[in-house]
């Protein structure tokens, strides 16, 4: 945890409060992991993290409040998505690895965070603009470097100039968020993992490129 960590009040924490606070933050985000997100109470993620509901109010408005500071988290770790992408060659067997490469960060990310990720979600579906901003810069952090990619490869030619990048950009990180949500259910459908992912990759790699992969 870096820079200065403030109670609800407006004091500084000091290092004990630091380490109660992220505590706390840990113990909801195991929380979340097994409980629905509204059924999750104050005295429980206290009583969980060994402390005091009236502790956690030092630190946190409420659960919601104690949430999206898991989320804004979640997304400033999303930034390095974008290393998956950005400077990353689409041409011939490089640009082949860089889509899998987009696709195993990718995956493995949503599985990372999987939890918050899905209150995240629910929040940005029913409207909640604070979610929605949340939901926007985890998924620009990898729909901003695609624009350039397609971009750069209209520059030089290999894609057409009917294509519109952001089209294509948005369509594909809405893509890889609906798979990456759904992970479970593929292999409900008999789809293993080690199945799923090359086959996400063909489909990234055309989109970017409008060509099959060269592997």
């Amino acid at each position: 945890m870096t820079g200065q960590v403030r109670t609800v009040d407006g004091r500084v924490a000091g290092r004990r409060g630091q380490a109660t606070r992220q505590k706390l933050l840990d113990c909801l985000g195991e929380m979340l992991g097994s409980s629905p997100y509204r059924d999750v109470k104050v005295i429980d993620v206290a009583r969980k993290a060994g402390t005091s509901p009236a502790t956690f109010y030092q630190y946190f408005p409420d659960v919601e409040g104690a949430v999206l500071e898991i989320a804004d988290e979640t997304a400033a770790q999303a930034s390095e998505l974008t290393e998956l992408v950005a400077g990353r060659s689409w041409t011939g067997k490089a640009g082949w690895q860089t889509a899998q490469d987009l696709v195993d960060g990718f995956l493995d990310f949503w599985r990372h965070n999987e939890a918050i990720l899905r209150v995240v979600d629910l929040g940005a579906a029913e409207g909640d603009k604070r979610f929605y901003k949340i939901r926007m810069k985890i998924l620009n952090s990898v729909n901003n470097s695609l624009v350039e990619a397609v971009k750069e490869l209209q520059a030089k030619g290999r894609v057409g100039p009917e294509v519109s990048p952001g089209a294509v950009a948005g369509s594909l990180v809405a893509m890889l968020a609906a798979v990456a949500s759904h992970q479970k259910a593929f292999q409900t459908w008999g789809v293993k993992q080690a199945e799923l992912k090359p086959n996400l990759a063909q489909l990234v790699h055309l989109g970017v490129t409008g060509r099959k992969p060269t592997r």
